[in-house]
């Protein structure tokens, strides 16, 4: 499982005009799920995402949680994460997750994000063609990938 986490003032996903989710000051969280995921990734990033001190405290250092801000949160799924360029000039996605898998694993990142959150989380919409707008506070953007803990 792989996320992109984007520290954000204000971002949005609007799907066919309508907008969807959207937030002020938290986080946009991209995520791509490949086959081999499981339960335990999704805690181990789900923790990660709320305990990850990328919010500047009084003295403008990096030292504060999404949670110590009373940040909000926004993931988006988003398969081409998993895109190899290895070979040519189109990526492949064979290791990105089928709807099938996906969905499930996706709707359980949210729930469980929500749990450790408090808060309702925002998403898009599974395959679907989703607009994201977003300003990027920072600019601040992480990429944490759950295959590589350690």
């Amino acid at each position: 499982m792989r996320i992109v986490i984007q520290r954000v003032s204000e971002a949005s996903v609007t799907i066919n005009s309508t907008v969807r989710s959207s937030i002020g000051k938290g986080l946009l969280i991209l995520l791509g799920i490949e086959e081999s995921d499981s339960e335990e990734d999704i805690v181990w990033l789900c923790k990660k995402v709320c305990g990850l001190r990328i919010f500047n405290d009084e003295n403008g250092v990096m030292n504060l949680s999404v949670l110590d801000v009373d940040g909000e949160m926004i993931v988006v799924s988003q398969f081409t994460l998993h895109a190899s360029t290895k070979k040519g000039n189109r990526p492949s996605y064979i290791k990105a997750a089928k709807p099938e898998v996906a969905i499930p694993l996706y709707e359980r990142f949210v729930a469980v994000l929500q749990d450790f959150s408090g808060k309702t989380v925002g998403t898009g919409e599974f395959g679907a063609d989703m607009k994201v707008a977003l300003i990027n506070d920072g600019p601040v953007t992480i990429i944490i990938d759950s295959k590589n803990k350690f």
